[in-house]
């Protein structure tokens, strides 16, 4: 999804709407399950196990909740599933591309709620290849603008550590980098004592696909449909809604 448009407010603001839903609560906390189970238990030894837990932290999710969740990955408490991590590919309407990332201890479940989804909104599955190509795997750290924060403070503070660009995404800033830069440029957003509001692996598209207003309504709808399935932890497309289209879609 573009973050060179009011697009990418769009989805934070979506996220803390799926927040209250409790839907980004399970994904957050299957997150960290994972990422204890694949690099262990001490957050220290972890990145990824950190920002999963920074992550939980900042969108409210119970410390007890995290603390389980840790021990579930790592063996220290019982009930923890084996989730698989798979990627369906698929087009959206007005030939929108589509990675759809999935948490699951069931392939199958997974496979066919993903399909159901995205033939029953205006899309089609494609075979694995087809879509991939056209994404490449950044490093993402999401800022929120607070205070005298500028965006060339917060491009000098991380471009040192390997950050590529710094994009104004409305309430927040994106810091993208290549994908093995990413804890080096969030350590660089500490140091520099700025808040950021997550720090994660995250696809970029490399060409995208600009839509008007009909075309953007049956794809934010699609991208709801397959977002509200439990397996579902991301959705990215090449989709970019211009500003004004925006406007028009908040009109309604």
């Amino acid at each position: 999804m573009s973050g060179h448009s009011k697009w990418a407010t769009t989805k934070h603001q979506k996220a803390a709407k799926d927040a209250k839903r409790g839907k980004l609560f399970a994904k957050l906390i299957k997150n960290i399950e994972v990422a204890a189970r694949t690099g262990g238990g001490d957050p220290d030894g972890n990145p990824t196990l950190w920002d999963a837990i920074q992550k939980a932290k900042k969108n409210s999710v119970p410390i007890d909740n995290i603390e389980r969740a840790r021990r579930r990955g790592s063996g220290a408490e019982a009930g923890g599933a084996e989730y698989q991590s798979i990627t369906y590919e698929g087009y959206g309407p007005n030939g929108v591309a589509m990675l759809i990332e999935c948490l699951t201890d069931n392939r199958n479940r997974a496979a066919s709620e993903v399909r159901v989804a995205v033939t029953r909104n205006g899309g089609t599955m494609a075979d694995p290849g087809s879509v991939s190509y056209m994404f490449s795997r950044k490093g993402q750290v999401v800022v929120p603008k607070g205070g005298d924060l500028s965006e060339d403070d917060l491009l000098l503070a991380v471009l040192d550590a390997g950050a590529d660009e710094v994009v104004d995404a409305g309430e927040v800033f994106e810091v993208t980098s290549e994908a093995t830069d990413l804890v080096a440029v969030r350590t660089a957003v500490q140091d520099a004592g700025i808040e950021y509001d997550s720090a994660e692996p995250v696809f970029v598209a490399s060409v995208n696909v600009t839509l008007e207003a009909d075309g953007a309504r049956k794809v934010l709808k699609l991208i709801d449909a397959i977002e509200d399935l439990d397996d579902v932890q991301n959705v990215y497309t090449n989709a970019d809604i211009p500003d004004e289209v925006l406007a028009e879609l908040d009109a309604d």
